[in-house]
This record gives C-alpha cells, structure tokens and sequence, in this order.
C-alpha cells in the first residue's frame, strides 16, 4: 500500500510530520490502519529546547552574567583592584570627617574591608553561582571589635563610598559592550552588601546583648550575695554604670515569661524615667539597682508597672555600688517581712517594715531600730524615755499619762512632740507607735547582761 499524502493525514485530522489531533474522531481510522499492519502514522518530534512552541521558561531571576563572555572585563577588574581599592580610600578620607579622626589601627581594618569587598566583587563577578555568602568574604577579614568602633551609620557611608569609586571606573575597565552588564552587576552586589552588612550588625548586636545580659546578672548576683568588690564596678563599668550617685536596690516578684523580656522592659521604664538600672531575675525574685534618684521610695513608682503582683520593696539609699549589699539585704528582709503588714503601701519602703523585720528575725532591723530610735531617746533623757513609754502603755491616752507621772497633759503633750524630734516617729499614729514600742522592748533587752 503507498503511504499516505498529506492530504490523506489532514483527512485523517493531523497534521503534516506531527501527531494526529486527539479532538478528531478520525484519530480512530489512523489507529485501524496502523493495527491493520499499514505504515505507522509519522510521531511528533520531541522538543530540543526552551525554543520548542509551548516550551515555558522555569520561573526565578535572571541568569546572572557568565564570566567566559567578559573574561577581558574580569582581567582588567583584576588589574584595577588595588588601584580602586586605594581610590575608595582616598575618597572616605577626603569626605568624612569621623573616618580621619579615627585610629590608625581602626583606619587599617577599613581599609582591610575595602580592599576585601572588591576583591569580592570580582570573584563574584566571575562565578556569581559560586561565590561565598558576601559577609563571609567582605567582613571576614576585620575583627569582631570593628562593629564596636564603626557604627551601622558609618558604615553604610564606607560602603557608599566604595561602591561610588567602582562606578565611576566601569567605563575605564569594561569592555565594549560590557559596561552595561558590569553597571548592573555593581548594583546587584550593592544590594548583597546592604544585606550582608545588616546581617552582620545584627549578628553583633545579638551578641553583644547576651554578653551584655550575662554581665548585668553576675553583677546584681554580686550585689544580692555581698560579694561587690572593685572587679564588679569593672563590669558594671562595661554595661555602661556612670556611678549616678545614690543608689537603692528594689525587690518584688518577677512576671512570668521570658526572664530578657522582663529585665528589657525594666530597661526601657527606666530609661523613661532617665535612670540608671541593673537588672536581674533571681529564681521568682526581680531585682532592681536603682542609680541617680534622689528619693528612691518616688522613683520605684515608675517601674513597679513592670513587678508581678504583690509588695515591691525599696532598700535604703546608699552612696555607691558598692554599698550597695545593704540596700538589698534590706529590700529582701522587707519583702520576706511584708505578708505581716497586709495594708503596706506598694512600693514600700524597707525602713518601714522595720517593726515585721524586727518580729522575723532580722538582726539588722533588730540593732536599727535600737540605735536609730532607742539610744537616741535614752541619750536625750529619761524624762522622754519614760514619757513615751507611760504615754504608750497608758492606750495613747494624754490624760492618763500625765496622771501617772504627776504632770500637765500639756507637759506630756510637749515631750512627745521632743520624741518626735528626736526619732523622728510620731507617738500619735498607730503606726508609728507601733514602731516606738518594739524598739522599747529591743533597747530594753539589749540592756540585759
């Protein structure tokens, strides 16, 4: 049997040297003919390529320049190097003033940089698919130390600085025909540059702040455990403590959650508030070093929105860090005392839960209120001893107390008014006549042989 014409496979509903049409029905004649042993129907070739009709490019960027079509702009990108290098060089110390009153060593390390990232970008240029993360090649070669002298700002104007002095070269080292290409690889690597150096700060920034979070605990440990001696200011130095002062030590119960979170928002309220802080969570207890307040007991009240509930104590005010153990000593005896004064204020003042520290245990509290309130009543006289203390057993009853020492009520009126002067506590409010009597007692047994 001849084969078949053309005409006969556009009768059949395909085409000339392709695969019958699936949509005609004559797809079923081309089948019985082949079964029926006649020549098979010609097949469709197979596409070669992307150029093949209906062939779909795969999605992403476009294929970045091949090195073998600008091998000459490569050798001349090369040779220039060094030159450019020097160039952006010259171009950061004609233009920016903080990069010439920098160091010589920190000028080196930029200078390093420089020629570090040209280098890159040649390399890059070359085998853009397998080049190395830009950070590594670029700020590999400067130490960790170089994020510290060089901030994000300064940087971004090295960086800009570079770049310019490349561009300005393209038309000297490109090629004919390359300048284009080599325009569009300086940006494309600009942007890698931007990303990398963000990274990179972000990388030192990272670890800086847990070095830094780390520090600030083993001083506060310091504080808390007594153990404050001359390398604790060191560190504390480190964190940025300008000895603002006074300084007061704050305890309460830390919030729940991630314990950098609660001392960061320590941070940012006290900042706020422009004071000093060293914060530090120990088990459920959040400790604060307070610095630069004149009244601690005021300044608490801007950071106890950070506390979990319950009592925020304040320690009493010393002249330095490094007395500043006492303060938390007190601040925590408070805090252990505060469950026996329901109705305490919040913050409150350590001071005044001298009476409950008294009563659980606190020898400090005890020798306090015995040399701040007792002595000095027994010094002035025994009149105001014994005036205060017939006053007090009599129901704070003026009356009652001037007949028991054979006095005016107004004679007794006036020696309180001396008892107040000299302890500086007011017999006449309950609280504080609370406080009197237990410093009374204790004098009275620290008399006892």
């Amino acid at each position: 049997m001849p084969a078949p014409t053309h005409s006969d496979q556009r009768a059949a509903g395909g085409e000339p040297n392709g695969a019958p049409t699936p949509a005609e029905p004559a797809n079923a004649t081309a089948t019985s003919r082949s079964t029926a042993g006649g020549p098979k129907p010609p097949t469709a070739p197979k596409p070669a390529g992307p150029a093949h009709r209906g062939a779909v490019r795969p999605p992403g960027p476009p294929a970045p320049p091949r090195a073998k079509d600008h091998e000459g702009a490569v050798r001349r990108l090369e040779k220039a190097s060094s030159r450019l290098a020097t160039a952006a060089i010259s171009r950061m110390d004609d233009t920016l003033a903080w990069y010439r009153a920098m160091p010589p060593e920190h000028r080196s390390w930029i200078g390093l940089v420089a020629q570090a990232g040209i280098a890159a970008f040649i390399e890059w240029f070359r085998r853009p698919d397998h080049a190395q993360a830009v950070s590594t090649d670029v700020f590999g070669t400067a130490p960790r130390e170089l994020t510290r002298a060089v901030t994000l700002r300064q940087t971004v104007e090295l960086v800009r600085a570079t770049i310019e002095v490349v561009e300005n070269a393209i038309e000297e080292v490109a090629g004919p025909g390359d300048e284009a290409v080599l325009r569009e690889a300086v940006l494309v690597y600009a942007r890698e540059i931007a990303f990398a150096t963000a990274r990179v700060y972000a990388q030192a920034a990272e670890a800086r702040g847990a070095w830094d979070a780390r520090l600030e605990a083993l001083v506060v440990h310091a504080v808390v455990g007594g153990d404050a001696d001359e390398s604790m200011l060191s560190r504390a130095a480190a964190l940025g403590w300008r000895s603002p002062g006074s300084v007061a030590v704050l305890v309460g119960n830390a919030p729940d959650g991630d314990s950098e979170l609660v001392v960061d928002s320590i941070r940012r309220a006290a900042r706020h508030a422009r004071l000093h802080a060293l914060t530090g969570v120990l088990g459920e207890r959040l400790v604060v070093v307070l610095g630069g307040a004149d009244d601690p007991l005021h300044a608490a009240k801007a950071l106890i929105g950070q506390f979990a509930a319950g009592p925020v104590v304040v320690g009493p005010a010393v002249p330095g860090l490094l007395e500043a153990t006492s303060s938390a000593q007190a601040a925590l005896a408070g805090l252990r005392a505060c469950p026996a004064w329901p109705d305490a204020p919040r913050p409150v003042s350590a001071d005044d839960l001298l009476p409950e520290r008294a009563l659980a245990g606190d020898e400090m509290a005890r020798r306090q209120l015995v040399e701040d309130l007792y002595s000095p009543l027994k010094e002035a006289g025994s009149a105001l001893l014994d005036t205060l203390s017939v006053y007090l057993e009599q129901a704070a009853s003026l009356e009652g107390a001037a007949r028991m020492l054979f006095v005016h009520p107004n004679t007794v009126r006036y020696r309180l008014r001396r008892v107040t002067d000299v302890t500086g506590y007011t017999p006449t409010e309950a609280r504080s006549a609370f406080t009197l009597r237990l410093a009374l007692a204790l004098g009275r047994l620290s008399q006892e042989p």
